[in-house]
């Protein structure tokens, strides 16, 4: 898909620029024909015209009548925005060889204002508050100079937002501009009579194989409910939303409506019972951790496997010494978007920090690796939208975890129930949003009564927000806080998947993935002195970025990051600075940035890493 949308818009490239050949040639075929220079007006006025004017000619013929019509082509663009005592003195230079050359001074005269506006409403539009608030940003006034485009704006507008609320009978009674040229004014009447509002009458799904039950509980309305293309819209973002289709066509049968019932017709096509999808990643730089670390996901999705619609989605990362498989089993319950069960088996091997040993020659650390786990996990979580739009989820998980923390082993186990909530609000749609805010709120417990090895309690929050100032100017920043709470001697006990670390594209972006955090020192059974970043309890890291559009899908962006990870009375933040480049693709933004740290810690020099990230940002 994405090498068709690249070809598709490397076609479109190559069209554009043989059209804008094409039109500088007739530009200048034109200019051998005729040239022509417009006086006394600019702005819109000029525009509009030199619009009603229209392209010059390019041969004898077309120039004759391009003369002829001159003066009656001015005076209609004049009376279209309000100058009807307008005057046109044309100067033409006749030439036996070369191009004639016409001049066109022009005087406006005083305009034509409006003297007053008078926009009466009938039928059952009367109660639909909807018009009240298109009225009140009726940008027409006494004391405005006419304007006729303006005037058609507000018609069409009138009739658009009609049929959109199902007014499929409105007509205009009267609709006319009276204009008195010795005074100088206008009155401008516009009458519309809505009629009666349709109704929705039955939805009907056609293309599918899934249970009724689950397609009628995706209709946003009710039968009989007052008709409008918003909620004909909604249905159609339902539909999407699930990922079971293709292709949505939602169709209002408003020639088969009776008795002011519009039956809808969906036409579904299914998506293909399997994809997989390849994603790429990686981060490259000097740090504690490898120079290059790359990152390879595949993602096989079967978006419905049953007519009950249940669908699953696996995953399997490569990464050097990180391989994870992931696989979510998901189940509608009482609503096919809003409520869900989903079953989560995984297995996800990991890196965190970085492990030292003391080198006597060089009296310093040197890195000898990081510290390792294996983690096994089955989960249980449901997720349901509530009436103001949070998302809740409640969960229960069984994490088994392997490691080896200064020379012991441990494979603690943790029955961990949590809840959450989060609530994402978008400016648009689009997967480069304009602007929004993401908020999430979660608690974690676990407890050695309900079979846990450890008595642990997780609290997180966590913000994004995104805004877009003088259509360029792009600003995102971010929260994260987070805490464990836990006995001080179970604190080795806490999986390192529950600890907190801070490093990588998500958090500092300077440093390795999840290699900064609090350390501890100790001496191995061969009496060497050893350091171990094991992570820590709190988690405190904010970002701000300013990103600049160069072209609707190209951007520029700088940033600076900082927090880390920390326990009790160790909080040590660390700062990255950095910028890169990212393309608004087909897909989502791609970003290549560069960050720099600018903090040498007790674990870690100043370093660099170079982050290739893929995905809309909220």
């Amino acid at each position: 898909m994405r090498h068709f949308l690249q070809i598709t818009s490397f076609i479109f490239r190559l069209n554009l620029l043989i059209v804008l050949g094409l039109s500088t040639s007739v530009t200048l075929a034109a200019e051998h024909v005729l040239k022509m220079s417009v006086t006394g007006v600019d702005g819109a006025l000029k525009r509009n015209i030199l619009a009603h004017l229209g392209t010059l000619p390019d041969s004898d013929v077309q120039r004759r009548a391009f003369l002829f019509n001159v003066e009656d082509n001015v005076n209609t663009a004049l009376e279209s925005m309000g100058y009807y005592h307008g005057e046109v003195e044309d100067k033409l230079i006749e030439r036996d060889k070369g191009p004639w050359e016409l001049t066109l001074a022009i005087k406006t005269g005083e305009p034509i204002t409006i003297a007053w506006v008078d926009i009466v409403f009938a039928g059952e539009m009367l109660t639909d508050r909807a018009f009240d608030q298109w009225l009140a940003q009726v940008n027409i006034k006494p004391g405005d100079t006419l304007n006729h485009g303006r005037y058609s704006d507000i018609k069409s507008q009138l009739v658009t937002l009609a049929l959109a609320r199902g007014y499929f009978d409105g007509e205009f009674t009267r609709s006319q501009i009276n204009i008195n040229r010795d005074l100088n004014t206008a009155q401008i009447s516009l009458h519309f009579d809505s009629g009666p509002r349709y109704h929705f009458g039955a939805v009907s799904f056609e293309g599918h194989s899934l249970a009724p039950e689950i397609l009628n509980d995706l209709i946003p309305f009710k039968e009989d409910a007052n008709y409008s293309t918003r909620r004909v819209s909604a249905l159609n973002r339902q539909l999407l939303d699930t990922g079971y289709f293709a292709n949505i066509k939602v169709l209002p049968q408003i020639d088969q409506a009776e008795d002011y019932q519009i039956p809808v017709k969906v036409e579904l096509t299914p998506k293909a019972s399997h994809s997989i999808e390849l994603g790429l990643g990686g981060d490259i730089g000097k740090s504690g951790s490898k120079t290059l670390d790359p990152r390879v996901r595949v993602t096989w999705r079967t978006p419905q496997i049953n007519q009950y619609g249940h669908s699953q989605e696996t995953t399997l990362e490569w990464s050097p010494e990180r391989p994870k498989f992931l696989t979510t089993y998901t189940i509608p319950l009482t609503h096919p978007l809003d409520d869900q069960l989903n079953i989560r088996l995984g297995l996800l091997r990991d890196k965190y920090g970085v492990t030292q040993i003391y080198d006597p020659d060089k009296r310093d650390f040197t890195n000898t690796g990081q510290l390792e786990a294996t983690k096994y996990l089955l989960g249980l979580v449901r997720q349901q939208r509530l009436d103001n739009q949070w998302l809740m989820d409640y969960s229960l998980h069984a994490i088994a975890e392997e490691y080896t923390q200064a020379g012991t082993d441990y494979l603690p186990t943790v029955y961990l129930a949590g809840i959450n909530f989060s609530k994402t609000t978008r400016g648009d749609n689009t997967l480069d949003p304009k602007s929004g805010f993401r908020q999430l709120y979660s608690v974690d417990y676990a407890d050695p009564y309900l079979g846990s090895d450890i008595r642990l309690a997780r609290l997180q929050a966590k913000f994004k927000w995104i805004d877009t100032f003088f259509d360029n100017h792009r600003v995102v920043a971010r929260l994260d806080l987070a805490a464990n709470i836990a006995n001080e001697n179970e604190l080795a006990l806490i999986p390192p998947s529950l600890r907190y670390f801070a490093g990588g594209d998500q958090t500092v972006r300077g440093y390795g993935y999840q290699e900064l955090g609090p350390y501890f020192d100790y001496v191995d059974t061969e009496g060497r002195a050893n350091r171990e970043v094991i992570g820590g309890r709190y988690l405190m890291v904010g970002s701000v970025e300013y990103q600049y559009y160069l072209t609707p899908t190209w951007r520029l962006g700088t940033f600076i990051d900082a927090g880390n990870a920390f326990d009790n009375n160790q909080f040590e933040p660390v700062v990255s600075v950095g910028g890169g480049i990212h393309w608004i693709s087909p897909i989502g933004p791609i970003k290549i940035d560069l960050g720099v740290g600018l903090k040498e810690t007790d674990t870690m020099e100043r370093s660099w890493r170079l982050h290739l990230t893929m995905g809309s940002e909220l």
